[in-house]
């Protein structure tokens, strides 16, 4: 018989004969099932017990709390779940928004899959607890468990100690009118897991049992079998992410300085009379400028910004971010070298964050900024990681935003396999900058008696040898 604790963990153990309150017939789950053979139309359905036409609604309820494993758990609900989620960033915060209202309306009418991806602390297991919750005020059978913990259950069944048969949980758990399957981990699953994994979701699939699924880490990691239930093209299933996946890094990977986002916007971009430009270097920059407004009002594709150091690519470029950002779209910012400086670190025992986590974070995010490609230590590790980053991004035609002092030319000589990605127009937008570094024009303006400083004020520079 199960029995749960009060850490809301499931425990198994054998009793005599059910508590005189628990209907013997169902052991209090209000639901049973027909010992038909295998095709047999009723094989593997739920079908309500006699005891739910006797029981009064406070007694139903009680018993279905027991029945659903939640434990503590039964606190949680909607009504004392904040609106914005517990992650900080206006992104993340969108996002929990959507997935609340998505959840309130599965709540209200349980059918097909519900599968909620994101980082830790993102609040999927809050908003999967509150459906069950909701689910068993309205008097429908839940069942609700840990995959890690499921997974053990049924390898202790094997015990010839253990009282309660693999037979007797296993179709408790693909059967239950709704089963709320928590922390389905992308990593480390043995093929006797995933196959037992599999023959869960594929009964509730062809079932059509409504499922509400947590998955910790990309969603594109997992098992090709349990992936593509989740993902059904059919309307079958939603997939809601519900936070950044890079808010909960260390140092902020991924992030842009509020700084960079305040100083490069695109009314900060004058391509025009602060510049010592002329003829077809202001023409350049008009040319970006245009391309990369027409990209933050609708990300498709990629955009290529090539020119010499100074000229305003990484401007353009965090200035599409902070539009991303305001709608509520989330951004991954890697100045290359340190990109793979972070991904080198994850080898570290110390590292608080798995290699996979943050390789899949780039690889998927919705947008992402290459910022100084080529500026990296050019080893064949470096190279390799960022052409898989290329390709997978251009395979799947995400939008990505590249920053480069080198010419096309020079990329394809450097790093051929990347550059002939570059070169696809029909997926990549190219915009070559030909002005000189505004940096050096701004410093060099200032010094001049009239511009900036007051004669003679300058910065000192030490005398040439």
């Amino acid at each position: 018989m199960r029995t749960t604790n009060g850490d809301g963990a499931l425990r198994l153990r054998a009793e005599p004969e059910p508590a005189a309150d628990v209907c013997p017939q169902c052991k209090g789950s209000g639901w049973i099932s027909k010992r038909v053979s295998v095709g047999h139309p009723d094989f593997g359905e739920a079908f309500p017990c006699r005891c739910q036409q006797t029981s009064n609604h406070s007694e139903r309820l009680a018993s279905l709390q027991r029945y659903s494993n939640l434990g503590p758990l039964s606190r949680i609900s909607f009504a004392a779940t904040r609106g914005e989620g517990p992650l900080p960033d206006a992104g993340s915060q969108t996002l929990f928004a959507q997935g609340l209202a998505a959840a309130r309306r599965f709540a209200d009418d349980p059918s097909g899959w519900l599968v909620l991806t994101g980082p830790s602390g993102s609040g999927k297991t809050h908003l999967a607890v509150a459906i069950a919750n909701r689910c068993i005020e309205r008097a429908m059978t839940t069942f609700f468990m840990v995959v890690p913990d499921l997974l053990d259950h049924l390898r202790s069944t094997y015990s010839p100690d253990n009282p309660v048969s693999y037979d007797e949980l296993f179709e408790q758990v693909r059967s239950v009118p709704l089963l709320v399957l928590d922390d389905l981990s992308t990593q480390g699953a043995t093929p006797w897991a995933q196959e037992k994994l599999f023959q869960v979701f594929n009964h509730r699939f062809n079932a059509a049992l409504p499922t509400v699924i947590t998955v910790r880490g990309p969603l594109q990691r997992l098992e090709d079998g349990l992936r593509t239930r989740m993902e059904s093209s059919q309307g079958f299933s939603q997939v809601l992410e519900l936070g950044r996946y890079n808010t909960k890094l260390p140092r902020r990977i991924g992030d842009i300085p509020s700084a960079m986002l305040q100083r490069m916007t695109f009314p900060a971009f004058d391509p025009g009379s602060d510049r010592a430009t002329a003829g077809k270097d202001r023409e350049s920059l008009e040319r970006a400028k245009d391309a990369a407004q027409r990209f933050a009002a609708n990300p498709d594709g990629w955009l290529l910004f090539t020119g010499p150091h100074g000229c305003g690519k990484t401007h353009l470029a965090v200035a599409v971010a902070s539009a991303s950002l305001e709608r509520g779209m989330p951004v991954f910012f890697a100045f290359v070298p340190s990109l793979l400086d972070h991904l080198r670190g994850t080898f570290s025992p110390d590292s608080t964050i798995g290699y996979d986590e943050l390789f899949e974070q780039v690889k998927t995010v919705p947008l992402l900024i290459l910022d100084d490609l080529g500026a990296e230590s050019s080893t064949p590790w470096a190279e390799e990681k960022l052409y898989q980053i290329v390709v997978h991004r251009h395979e799947e035609r995400l939008p990505t935003i590249i920053t480069t002092s080198y010419s096309l030319d020079e990329l394809e000589e450097t790093k051929p396999r990347i550059g002939s990605r570059l070169m696809d127009s029909m997926v990549v937008d190219w915009e070559p900058i030909t002005a000189g570094n505004y940096r050096d024009q701004r410093r060099r303006s200032s010094d001049r008696p009239g511009r900036g400083r007051p004669p003679g004020q300058g910065p000192q520079r030490p005398a040439q040898p």
